[in-house]
């Protein structure tokens, strides 16, 4: 998928926890044989933070690679990894190997990480013995960490990067993804010093939720911050994740045709459990079909 995929709309569904592996399986291999969905994405946190506090949630890295050995067609992603969880070269390594094992259809989906006001989300990190550090030092270790990972990417020799929150010695990524030069870059994310990493570094920018008028503020944001740094904001594709209402189709519908006509033409349409038998041929028929 080109990153500005040249103003065409893409449409994609993304799942969280609280579902079993092969129910997962079974949506991902449906959707992989519907021409209309066009990407498909697992979110990032370890434990769940909605529902059942002790429910299932997998890490999504390693369910990722399950998924893309299990599909052929879809591009896929994490929406968005979190850059607290995993150190930067690590998390570069396991993004092109996943990249190989898919043949080339990861879109790398990255953010600074949970917001510390959401309390089912910071309670992962004290859990699993993770540091949890104040946004400003997390916003600037994300900076540093796409530069890392896209160097890791593409430099054919070994170096070292010195930076205020990443020191690597010998830093060396093999193999390369499949994708040349790397995969498209997903920042995902609405807080203005966030913004300024995505006109930095992203190929696709991410605002989750449906408020449309607070991602069309937060877009024309964005354009500000990539004039101020001579960069073309058309160059960003907008993306946006739109809950998907089983019992109401007709919302989500007006929900999609909205966020299209704002400018957002890459779609996630987010999935809460438990999934509708023929879930993704569902979508294909009565969401994505009928908005376009």
């Amino acid at each position: 998928m080109p990153p500005a995929s040249k103003g065409r709309t893409l449409h994609g569904a993304a799942s969280v926890s609280q579902v079993d592996y092969h129910d997962i399986l079974q949506v991902w291999r449906e959707a992989d044989a519907i021409a209309e969905i066009e990407h498909a994405w697992l979110f990032d946190h370890l434990m769940p933070i909605g529902g059942d506090p002790n429910g299932v949630a997998y890490e999504s890295w390693a369910l990722l690679s399950a998924l893309a050995a299990h599909t052929r067609r879809l591009r896929l992603g994490v929406l968005v990894t979190s850059n607290r969880f995993r150190p930067p070269a690590m998390l570069a390594k396991i993004a092109a190997t996943v990249d190989v094992v898919s043949g080339g259809r990861l879109d790398f989906g990255i953010g600074v990480g949970s917001r510390p006001s959401h309390p089912g989300a910071r309670r992962e990190y004290e859990a699993h013995g993770l540091p949890f550090h104040d946004t400003a030092r997390a916003v600037a270790a994300l900076a540093e960490a796409c530069t890392v990972i896209r160097r890791l990417w593409t430099e054919p020799e070994p170096f070292d990067f010195h930076g205020t929150h990443i020191q690597l010695t010998g830093a060396f990524g093999n193999p390369k993804p499949v994708q040349r030069p790397y995969p498209p870059v997903v920042i995902g994310g609405r807080a203005s010093s966030t913004l300024r990493v995505v006109a930095e570094h992203a190929d696709l920018w991410n605002i989750p939720g449906g408020d449309i008028a607070d991602a069309c503020e937060r877009s024309a944001l964005l354009d500000r911050y990539c004039a101020e740094i001579g960069r073309d904001p058309a160059s960003i594709t907008r993306s946006i994740v739109l809950p998907v209402s089983y019992g109401r189709p007709d919302a989500t519908r007006h929900a999609i045709r909205e966020a299209v006509g704002a400018g957002f033409l890459h779609v996630v349409l987010g999935l809460a459990p438990p999934y509708p038998d023929n879930a993704a041929r569902w979508i294909a028929d009565e969401l994505i079909s009928p908005s376009t």
